[in-house]
């Protein structure tokens, strides 16, 4: 649900568990292609999440990337 970027589902924060889940399955053969839609989305978010709190910056990384790199 934009602009509040909250699962349509169960409400959580998206990318919630099983949007997260489904994400993995979708590009489990193009990882980079994952990164970069979610980097995509994540600018998207930060602007919408910003215009709704102006003295919050919202840091995203954890929530948007961090979960979707390769473990090594």
């Amino acid at each position: 649900m934009r602009p509040l970027w909250r699962c349509r589902n169960c409400g959580a924060e998206w990318p919630c568990q099983p949007a997260r889940l489904s994400l993995l399955v979708e590009y489990r053969e193009n990882r980079t292609a994952l990164l970069l839609y979610l980097g995509g989305l994540m600018a998207e978010a930060r602007e919408h999440l910003a215009r709704l709190n102006p003295d919050h910056a919202p840091d995203l990384h954890g929530r948007f990337l961090a979960w979707a790199r390769v473990r090594g």
